[in-house]
């Protein structure tokens, strides 16, 4: 068994893996509470730069693109609550990814096609540069149908007016087609093919049988079923948010989604109902038959890789053509309770928008903070090299520690202190049950962030090594069991194997640190953890952060460089 194969069997085991609290139901609405949610002038959970609107619910991010150089940002949007209900299209725009500015509602319900709510969608850019939006709206009847809405003006670059189709609903279940009426949507970005038609991807199942059904189209209105789904797989349950996306072979260049060619796969993503996690598969487009084949070591585990084994839902990509790159925008809901996110006034955040490529071995994707994050550093710190001896905290001073980003990098050689793992066990479960607090041979070493002053709460980011059958594996965990006294909050411990080696590659960490958030990039992006923590001692300026080695045996620091991160104008805020 090679440590590739062994990698993507633990990556499958997380798929049935016990131990993991799920999200709240994305769609269940809390009636009686829309008007309760109140603004607060303590908050110290919001966050500094990281998206997010002044109040209220939101959830998947939707109809990403850039226009005329600016980039959109739709999401879904509860605007009488901090729980999930009454959506509409909420719309931010931005020039840079990092500060954005609030714009009225895109799209909300009036007309019957989506009277009772306007749900995910994707944007497409038609020939011309034209934008389109492909949604789903519930009728009347609260069945999920598909609805276009164009631009009112194509020489306004923020796009502030949309005008839908008058033949909404383009897509329907009916009793012909035999689509499930509640299990049907979520357009994805469209893609045309050499012989002039638009192809869509909708989300769907038949009992347990996930499914992304195919649609094509000459004219982007009148829609036609393919014979087959693109892709399906039993036991997996509903597929919400389907994303399909060219990658090429060996560069991290962003490729436009009607490509295709010798050098490009393709990936296809879900967000999994059941799960409330994303998977992924990578694989090849058979354009001609409209099949989509996982590479080997995908074809009989589906979904086994995950863009992020934290927090992480609902995500969609677009092609930024400006920049050459594939941009990854999440969902990252909270960890609080219902009765918490009502107090606060607000609940839901997006993830740093991420550049997404393949990886050179053509076995996983590699993700990564867009760069102009990086405009916010400020205060740089740098250490020297230096040992870091078991029993080690030390205190990265000089940086604010509510709000900052941090680099490290850590080198081991004592190998064989390394602990041997006896029997094959989920690395979620492993991270439960081996803390930051349980001493081994080789880790815990990493990060404790939002710490108090006396270590009665804080947040570990780490890695542990471990022998498996003669192989090395990199476990990476992220452990919220002490980050808060509030009992009420979801403080799972999260965690996966990163696909690298420690004899011959330095063991990266890079964590995004944002009052409430801490999203973590091990292995130069190969594993993301993304955590939502409410501490009540370690907030603002009372946080802390430390480097620390709890094994027994010493590990080099290489490099590390943290910066404060200065606020972005958010939504006003």
């Amino acid at each position: 068994m090679t440590i590739s194969t062994i990698w993507l069997c633990v990556l499958f085991s997380l798929i049935y893996g016990c131990g993991v609290l799920p999200i709240e139901a994305t769609h269940y609405v809390y009636r009686n509470l829309q008007s309760l949610s109140s603004d607060s002038s303590n908050q110290p959970y919001r966050t500094a730069y990281h998206f997010q609107p002044p109040k209220n619910w939101i959830n998947d991010p939707n109809g990403p693109m850039r226009y005329k150089g600016v980039y959109h940002l739709f999401y879904q949007y509860n605007p009488k609550g901090a729980v999930w209900g009454n959506i509409i299209w909420a719309h931010s725009v931005s020039k840079d990814l990092v500060n954005w500015t609030p714009l009225d509602p895109a799209i909300y319900p009036s007309q019957p096609s989506d009277i009772n709510g306007c749900w995910s969608g994707s944007a497409t850019m038609l020939h011309g540069g034209k934008p389109a939006i492909l949604y789903t709206g519930i009728d009347p009847l609260n069945h999920q149908v598909q609805n276009l809405a164009y631009p009112k003006n194509l020489s306004d670059p923020f796009l502030r007016e949309w005008v839908k189709s008058a033949k909404n609903p383009l897509l329907a279940p009916t009793s012909a087609n035999k689509i499930n009426a509640s299990s049907f949507r979520d357009p994805t970005t469209a893609w045309l093919g050499q012989d002039g038609y638009w192809r869509v991807l909708v989300g769907s199942k038949i009992n347990t049988l996930g499914m992304a059904i195919l649609f094509k189209s000459k004219d982007f209105v009148n829609w036609a079923r393919a014979k087959h789904p693109l892709h399906s797989a039993q036991g997996t349950g509903m597929w919400e948010c389907p994303d399909f996306f060219p990658v090429l072979d060996k560069s991290p260049l962003g490729l436009d989604t009607s490509v295709n060619g010798d050098d490009v796969r393709h990936v296809l993503k879900v967000s999994l109902d059941d799960k409330k996690h994303d998977y992924y598969l990578v694989g090849t487009y058979v354009a001609a038959k409209d099949i989509f084949i996982p590479d080997k070591g995908f074809e009989e585990t589906e979904f086994v890789l995950r863009y992020d084994y934290g927090k992480f839902y609902a995500s969609k990509t677009f092609f930024d053509k400006g920049n050459d790159r594939r941009i990854l925008l999440g969902w990252v809901n909270e960890s609080s309770s219902v009765a918490d996110d009502m107090k606060k006034g607000w609940s839901g955040i997006q993830a740093i928008p991420r550049a997404i490529w393949l990886h050179k071995s053509g076995k996983q994707l590699v993700q990564w903070p867009v760069v102009e994050i990086e405009k916010l550093r400020a205060n740089p710190v740098k250490w020297p090299t230096k040992v870091l001896k078991g029993g080690d905290l030390l205190q990265i001073n000089g940086v604010t520690a509510a709000q900052a980003d941090v680099e490290i990098a850590f080198e081991v050689n004592k190998i064989e202190k390394a602990d041997v793992l006896d029997y094959w066990t989920d690395p979620q479960i492993l991270c439960s049950r081996k803390g930051s607090a349980v001493k081994s041979g080789l880790g815990p070493f990493g990060l404790l962030v939002f710490a108090s002053k006396g270590l009665q709460e804080y947040t570990s980011v780490f890695f542990r090594i471990l022998r498996y059958q003669h192989k090395n594996l990199v476990l990476l965990c992220s452990d919220q069991s002490r980050s808060s006294l509030n009992k009420d909050n979801d403080m799972t411990t999260y965690g996966t194997f990163v696909d690298v080696d420690p004899l011959h590659e330095k063991l990266s960490l890079r964590t995004l640190i944002d009052h409430s958030v801490v999203e973590s990039f091990g292995g130069e992006g190969k594993a993301c953890i993304t955590a939502r923590v409410y501490p009540t001692l370690a907030i603002n300026d009372k946080a802390r952060v430390y480097v620390f080695n709890n094994g027994t045996a010493d590990v080099k620091i290489t490099r590390l460089s943290a910066w404060s991160m200065k606020k972005a104008q958010i939504n006003g805020n």
